[in-house]
C-alpha cells in the first residue's frame, strides 16, 4: 500500500478521530452484521499505538476537547499517515496518494465542480466495473448515493487525504473554459466594437455584465495557481491573456480582439484611472476579495499598436510575509543579513533584476527588526504590503513627490531604519548613504547583476568614493529558481555537461549526490515544479574590500572583492540546492546564467 504524504487527513479523519464507534468493514467473503470499532481500538489492534499512549491520548483529549485522532497525531503518538493506513485495511478498499496521481480533468469533471467541492470526492478513473472516486469520507452513503446518481455509474470509492482532495479539485477545475464562456458571450455583446460605458459604472447590473464575470473568474483563477501577474494582450486579431506561474507565462485563453477595450476600461475604473486616455500609459491599484482573500492589484495599462496592454501584479495580503528563516538562504548566510540588519547604522542594498524577489527580502528583515523600540519608515513606490507599526510612505511623481524630496523630510522625522524602495538616481543615493553615515540603518534595492559590480554602479552613479565605501556595509544579490514539486518529484540522471556544471560550481561538494526532477502531476500543471525560493551571494564590506574603492583601481577591487566572497556566487548556491533536491540540475544552470 502506498503510504501517504502530506497534510492529515480531513473529514474522513474528523469522523473517526473523534471517538465514536465506527462500522468495521467485511473483508474478504465474510458477510454478516458489520461490528463496531472505535478508532483508538482499530489503532490498538494493529499495534500503532499501545494501551497506555491510548489512555494517554483519551486523558488528552478529555482536556482539550480535541478529536482522539487528532490528539494522538498532534502528540507524535501516530502519524496520519498510518491512520489513514489503519482505516483503508479495516474497511477493505483502496488508498491513494492523490499527489502521485496525474488526473485527467476530462475525467475529474465527469463530476461537477459543486458536487465535488461539496463531497470532498474525485473521480480518478473510468474503470470497466465503474468509477473510481477519491473521497475524503467514504463512509458518508448521502454523498455515495448522490456520486453515483449523477455518474450513472457504479462507484469504486477509495481513501483519500481531504486537504489533498480539495488542492486537486482547486487544480482540476480550472476555470479555463469558464473565462473562454465568458469571454465568447462578450464578444457578442460587444458587437462589432461599441461598447455601452454606462453598463460598467457601479450598481446592480454591473453583478449581470459579462466583462465583469470575466474578470471576477479571471482572479479566481489566477489566485488559484498562485498566479503573480496576469497578462492582458490586445493584438490584430485576438486578445492573449497569460498568467505569470513561478515566473513562467502561462496562457490562460485567447478570445477576439473586440473584448480588450471592454476589460481595459473596466479594468481602468476599478484601478480609479482615465478611461479617456488611451495614449499615455497610466498606473493604479485596488484590491478585491477573491476566494475569500484579499488581493491587492497594481494596474499598468500601455498603449500599443492594436489597443492597451494591461498588466496586473497580485500581492496576496492573506497570505502573510515570509521571514528570513523562508526565504532560502544558507544557515551561513543568513547570520550575515541579521548582523548587518541589527546594526545601527550603515546601507544594506538588496539587488537583482525586476522579479527577483528583492521586495520580499527587504520586507522579510523589516519584520525581523520591527519593534517598538526602534522607529521604522519606509519611502516605497509602490506601498506593496501593509506592516503594522511602521510608517509607509507612497512616492508620487504627478506631485512632484520623488524619492529624494521624501527621504528629506523622513530624516527630520528621526527615524532609526529607513527602507527606500529603490536608488533610482543620484541625489536618492547620496541622501541614502549620508543617512547611513549619520546613524540611520538604510535598505534599498538597485538593479545591478550581482553583489561586485553593486559598489561601482553607485560610483557611476556619481556617489563620491568615501561614501560609498564608509556607507555600505552589505550587498545581497539574489534570484528567484523555481523549486521540483515534491508531490512528482523522482530521481533523474543528470546529462554529462550538468556534471560537469556541478563539477565545475560545487568543487569539493560534488560526487555521491542523486539529481532530482518532477516529471509533472495535476498539483504542479504538469510542470514539474512548484513554487520558487531565492538563491544569493553577498558582498560584506570588510576593511580590504573598502580600500579598494578608495584606490579607484577597478581590478584591484574586482579581485579584493572575489577573495572576501570566498567563491561564494549564485552559481554556487544554485548549485547547492540542485545538489541538495531542491531544484533540478537544468534550473540551476539557467539562473545562473542569467
Amino acid at each position: 500500500m502506498q503510504p501517504l504524504i502530506g497534510e492529515a487527513a480531513g473529514a474522513f479523519l474528523d469522523i473517526l478521530f473523534s471517538g465514536r464507534a465506527l462500522p468495521g468493514a467485511q473483508t474478504g467473503s465474510n458477510v454478516g452484521k458489520p461490528e463496531k470499532i472505535r478508532i483508538g481500538d482499530l489503532l490498538v489492534q494493529q499495534k500503532l499505538i499501545t494501551e497506555e499512549q491510548l489512555r494517554h491520548g483519551l486523558e488528552e483529549q478529555r482536556r482539550t476537547g480535541r478529536k482522539l485522532g487528532r490528539t494522538l497525531v498532534e502528540k507524535g503518538i501516530v502519524t496520519a499517515e498510518q491512520v489513514c493506513e489503519a482505516l483503508a485495511r479495516q474497511f477493505n478498499i483502496p488508498f491513494v496518494n492523490l499527489k502521485l496521481l496525474n488526473i485527467p480533468p476530462e475525467v475529474a469533471r465527469k463530476l461537477p465542480e459543486t458536487q465535488a467541492r461539496r463531497h470532498r470526492a474525485l473521480v480518478l478513473e473510468e474503470k470497466r466495473e465503474g468509477y473510481l472516486v477519491a473521497m475524503a469520507d467514504p463512509t458518508d452513503l448521502f454523498a455515495y448515493d448522490e456520486i453515483g446518481r449523477i455518474l450513472k455509474r457504479t462507484v469504486l470509492p477509495a481513501v483519500a487525504d481531504e486537504g489533498l482532495v480539495m488542492q486537486t479539485i482547486d487544480r482540476v477545475y480550472r476555470r479555463t473554459e469558464e473565462i473562454s464562456g465568458i469571454a465568447r458571450e462578450l464578444e457578442q455583446e460587444v458587437g462589432e466594437g461599441v461598447f455601452d460605458f454606462r453598463a460598467l459604472s457601479t450598481g446592480v447590473s454591473v453583478d449581470d455584465a459579462p466583462v465583469v464575470r470575466l474578470l471576477q473568474t479571471l482572479f479566481e483563477d489566477a489566485v488559484q495557481v498562485n498566479a503573480s501577474d496576469i497578462h492582458i494582450e490586445p493584438e490584430e486579431r485576438r486578445v492573449h491573456i497569460r498568467f505569470r506561474i513561478d515566473g513562467q507565462l502561462v496562457t490562460q485563453t485567447e478570445a477576439d480582439a473586440k473584448i480588450g477595450p471592454a476589460l481595459a476600461v473596466r479594468l481602468k475604473i476599478m484601478a480609479g484611472l482615465d478611461i479617456s486616455e488611451k495614449r499615455l500609459p497610466q498606473d493604479g491599484r485596488f484590491n478585491v476579495r477573491v476566494r475569500g482573500q484579499q488581493v491587492d492589484v497594481r494596474v499598468s495599462t500601455l498603449p500599443v499598436h492594436y489597443g492597451e496592454s494591461v498588466v496586473m501584479r497580485l500581492l496576496n495580503q492573506s497570505t502573510g510575509l515570509r521571514g528570513l528563516d523562508h526565504i532560502g538562504m544558507s544557515s551561513d548566510g543568513l547570520a550575515r543579513v541579521r548582523a548587518a540588519i541589527h546594526r545601527t547604522a550603515g546601507m544594506v542594498l538588496v539587488t537583482g533584476p525586476t522579479g527577483s524577489g528583492k521586495t520580499t527580502t527587504l520586507y522579510a528583515a523589516l519584520s525581523e527588526i520591527n519593534t517598538l523600540s526602534r522607529k521604522i519608515v519606509t519611502v516605497e513606490d509602490p506601498v506593496e504590503y501593509r506592516l503594522a507599526g511602521i510608517s509607509q510612505v507612497q512616492v508620487s511623481q504627478r506631485i512632484d513627490l520623488t524619492f529624494a524630496r521624501v527621504l528629506r523630510s523622513v530624516l527630520r522625522h528621526d527615524p532609526d531604519v529607513v527602507l527606500v524602495g529603490e536608488m533610482r538616481d543620484e541625489e536618492t543615493a547620496q541622501i541614502g548613504l549620508r543617512a547611513a553615515l549619520t546613524g540611520h540603518l538604510v535598505l534599498s534595492t538597485l538593479h545591478t547583476n550581482d553583489a561586485i559590480s553593486t559598489p561601482l554602479r553607485l560610483l557611476d552613479m556619481g556617489v563620491p568614493r568615501y561614501m560609498a565605501a564608509l556607507s555600505l556595509r552589505l550587498v545581497l544579490a539574489q534570484r528567484l529558481i523555481r523549486v521540483i514539486c515534491d508531490s512528482c518529484k523522482q530521481p533523474h540522471d543528470a546529462a554529462p555537461q550538468e556534471h560537469q556544471w556541478l563539477q565545475t560550481e560545487a568543487g569539493a561538494a560534488h560526487g555521491g549526490y542523486a539529481c532530482y526532477r518532477g516529471i509533472g502531476c495535476t498539483l504542479c500543471n504538469g510542470t514539474g515544479y512548484h513554487g520558487r525560493t531565492g538563491v544569493y551571494e553577498m558582498l560584506e564590506m570588510t576593511p580590504e574590500v573598502v580600500d579598494a574603492i578608495n584606490h579607484g583601481d577597478l581590478r584591484e577591487f574586482g579581485a579584493t572583492a572575489r577573495r572576501a566572497m570566498g567563491g561564494e556566487t549564485l552559481q554556487r548556491d544554485a548549485a547547492r540546492l540542485a545538489l541538495e533536491g531542491r531544484t533540478t540540475v537544468e534550473e540551476a544552470m539557467r539562473i545562473a546564467h542569467l
